[in-house]
């Protein structure tokens, strides 16, 4: 199920005449962000490169909620574009204009123009912990401490078992 919150939303006058952040679809999860930059003056990105691309708005994230900064995967898959700190993260009480920072991993210059859509904004709800100091062993888990690839790449039994036995195999060796 999916809910609509409302967010306010400024154009700065860099960002004047081009589109508001749009959704591309009927159950499309992020918003396309434009680029802001100068008609007269595209902004060039060399391979390896990165830059921080103005989108012309402000925007007032209601409490409770976050605003994720996503890559494209068009311009992934096409030209090696992608968001630097993916995703970004704009927090509820931020007021300054929205930045996306992108990062030419292609071999290719990336030319940005004004108007082209340069990545996605997803608002999501934020949920805010308390930590409690303890041992966390006495939380056991299957997984237990198994991570960065513990999992492996395949399903099944057979994947099941041999994660069991590299995890037990682990836990000899700490003691």
């Amino acid at each position: 199920m999916t809910r609509t919150v409302q967010v306010m939303v400024e154009q700065l006058p860099h960002g004047l005449g081009l589109p508001l952040p749009s959704y591309a679809s009927e159950f499309a999860a992020g918003a396309d962000l434009s680029a802001a930059v100068p008609e007269d003056a595209p902004l060039d990105i060399p391979p390896g490169g990165r830059a921080l691309v103005p989108t012309g708005l402000r925007i007032a994230l209601p409490v409770g909620y976050e605003a994720q900064i996503r890559p494209r995967s068009g311009l992934a898959l096409r030209h090696g574009i992608t968001v630097l700190n993916a995703p970004g993260t704009i927090d509820a009480d931020y007021r300054g204009e929205v930045g996306v920072v992108l990062h030419n991993t292609g071999a290719s210059l990336f030319t940005v123009e004004r108007g082209d859509r340069i990545a996605q904004l997803v608002v999501a709800p934020v949920v805010l912990v308390t930590w409690q100091v303890g041992d966390v062993d006495t939380l056991a888990s299957a997984r237990g401490t198994g991570g960065f690839g513990s999992t492996g790449l395949t399903t099944g039994p057979e994947a099941a078992a041999r994660h069991a036995v590299t995890a037990a195999e682990r836990g000899s060796r700490k003691r």
